[in-house]
């Protein structure tokens, strides 16, 4: 293999794709980065869950295919002038040339490398940016315990053009709910995708306009598939978790005792300035009145903190408690400079969205916390 590629279009599809390169590798070869050159550059990595692969145009004097460290390869690319990078391989050496400087990787088998998966048949496209905005509100609510699998992952629901994106850690939940368009009709159907994953590739794809999704399901129920999503010549595939969902339907509050509207950025900063008191796992209380909602933390003989700012408020007098970080998050993923806070009872969950939406597209809910006081 030998060829010749500018830097900046290099270090991008390096970057992607060492994005699947495995933590703890389970064998040697897949730490490893696959490079094959041919009419183009096409760069991919596997670790049996997750694939990457990206394709940049090259001026290849020698077509060919190799195996490097991955993660090797990214750390040397990004580090190069910006000056065009000659990659040739030379037996079981492979030279990284840019400007003066030169490095020298080994290979690594090729043939013990798996095969990639096929990406699956374009289920549908959807705007890089709605998506990667989408995937963003809802992630922030799934759960990192890997004990509880399920929990991990972003639920994807499919019905016809519209598409349902879930994701809970039971103390919180997140949904949000857009448009797309689908290559067929009559499509119905829900899968669960790890969050990591899918928020990484979210992120990555919005130097395009759209993002195709392509689904393919094992048995016909959606959990023993892959799923894959492509745009701007990078492509990546994952396989779906699998594990009983939640029914998260019953956590959403059809009728509400009392809503509460105040501007979003003091809300948020208000509620980080008192929670500054509040020791580990201890929650901030809000008082919502006529006119304002006080902030409180701490008690007794620990540090305390109030702060009082306007809110509107219609209906009773409420008393709740939420974990600062947790309703931090809720108000920094609507896309409104004014949050909407809905009630039920103090025990109950409230739901946040953006003002005045009658039937908001994001809906972001919150399980209080009970607590003696």
């Amino acid at each position: 293999m030998k060829l010749q590629v500018e830097r900046d279009p290099l270090a991008e599809a390096v970057a992607w794709t060492a994005r699947a390169l495995p933590a703890r590798p389970t064998a040697p070869v897949l730490a490893g980065m696959r490079l094959h050159a041919g009419d183009e550059l096409t760069l991919s990595t596997f670790d049996y869950e997750v694939s990457a692969q990206a394709t940049i145009p090259v001026a290849a004097d020698e077509p060919g295919t190799v195996l490097v460290s991955g993660r090797l390869l990214a750390e040397i690319v990004r580090s190069l002038p910006a000056k065009p990078v000659e990659l040739a391989t030379d037996g079981a050496r492979t030279t990284v040339r840019c400007g003066s400087a030169t490095f020298t990787l080994m290979l690594l088998p090729l043939d013990e490398y798996p095969t990639l998966p096929d990406m699956p048949e374009t289920t549908g496209t959807v705007g890089a940016d709605t998506f990667a905005s989408a995937i963003g509100q809802v992630a922030i609510a799934a759960g990192r315990d890997d004990t509880l699998p399920a929990l991990t992952g972003i639920r994807m629901e499919i019905n016809d053009d519209a598409l349902t994106l879930i994701a809970t850690d039971r103390y919180r939940l997140a949904v949000r709910e857009l448009r797309w368009n689908p290559v067929g009709t009559a499509l119905n159907t829900a899968v669960l995708i790890p969050a990591r994953v899918l928020s990484d590739t979210a992120r990555a794809l919005t130097s395009g306009a759209e993002v195709s999704v392509a689904l393919a399901t094992g048995e016909g129920n959606g959990n023993d598939g892959i799923i894959g999503f492509e745009g701007s010549g990078r492509r990546t595939t994952t396989r779906l978790l699998s594990g009983e969902y939640p029914r998260v339907q019953q956590l959403l509050p059809s009728e509400f005792s009392a809503v509460a509207e105040l501007s979003a950025a003091p809300f948020a900063d208000a509620v980080k300035r008192v929670a500054l008191v509040a020791e580990r796992n201890t929650p901030v209380r809000l008082t919502f009145s006529t006119g304002q909602v006080l902030l409180e933390a701490g008690s007794g003989d620990e540090a305390q903190a109030s702060e009082a700012i306007e809110a509107s408020f219609e209906g009773d007098e409420m008393q709740i408690a939420f974990n600062p970080q947790y309703l931090i998050d809720g108000i920094g993923a609507i896309d409104s400079d004014v949050a909407r806070v809905s009630f039920t009872t103090p025990t109950r969950p409230a739901v946040i969205t953006g003002k005045g939406e009658a039937q908001p597209d994001y809906r972001y809910v919150l399980m209080p916390i009970r607590s003696a006081g």
